[in-house]
């Protein structure tokens, strides 16, 4: 039987995955195409980065251009907790094929 609790719980809700997917597959992203990308509201999608900023998983700066405007990127230990999730997942696509 497979162990649930190997998959890491921060990164498997919902809304944290999504991010998290995003943020492997592009080097940063500006809160606001993250939003628009993700079709979630400012609040929620604040709770979701400030869970993952605080698990260390990703980093963000702020900069000016014609407005201020915040980017995000995976830390490398998100990354890692991130391809440790995927495997995860593998192993357990390949302990329910029969």
């Amino acid at each position: 039987m497979f162990d649930f609790n190997r998959l890491d719980k921060l990164i498997h809700e919902k809304g944290r995955l999504a991010i998290m997917t995003l943020l492997a597959a592009r080097a940063n992203w500006p809160f606001q195409d993250l939003k628009g990308q993700l079709k979630m509201s400012d609040g929620n999608l604040i709770s979701h980065l400030r869970a993952l900023h605080q698990a260390g998983y990703i980093a963000y700066r702020k900069e000016i251009l014609t407005r201020p405007q915040t980017r995000y990127e995976l830390t490398t230990r998100g990354r890692v907790a991130f391809q440790n999730y995927l495997r995860v997942l593998e192993e357990m696509v390949k302990t329910a094929k029969v």
